[in-house]
């Protein structure tokens, strides 16, 4: 809950989470080296992966630990059957935009005003399994 708070204007409560890692359909990967540094949550639904949330502490960012967590998430994916992954990103998060691009996600859409505090649109990257 504090790297949600950490990272997000509109983060998950505590309840939220601990709420969400009793879900069946989510898996949570986490970073870890005494103390957690980052996360990646995903809920998969009928052979289809949502990436909830991807966070990491600001003083590991750079590091590689993003990067690491996406990839497990899709190796995850993929092994369960799924035939994408997705998620939603804000339209100016740059880095992490650059990220998923390098990782062979693809923009396919806009969620006009996704975003509050501040309001902004989301633009929606999908990384296709089997076409």
């Amino acid at each position: 809950a504090r790297l949600e708070i950490v990272c997000f204007s509109s983060p998950w409560s505590e309840n939220a989470l601990a709420e969400e890692l009793k879900n069946e359909n989510s898996h949570f990967l986490a970073a870890v080296s005494h103390e957690l540094l980052g996360y990646i949550g995903v809920q998969e639904i009928c052979g289809e992966a949502y990436i909830t949330n991807v966070a990491v502490f600001p003083e590991f960012r750079k590091s590689g630990i993003g990067r690491a967590l996406l990839n497990a998430a899709v190796i995850g994916a993929k092994s369960r059957g799924c035939e994408f992954i997705t998620l939603e990103v804000r339209e100016s998060n740059i880095p992490a935009i650059m990220l998923y691009e390098s990782e062979g996600f693809e923009k396919v859409g806009v969620r006009k005003n996704f975003y509050s505090s501040p309001t902004e649109n989301g633009l929606i990257y999908t990384k296709f399994f089997m076409r």
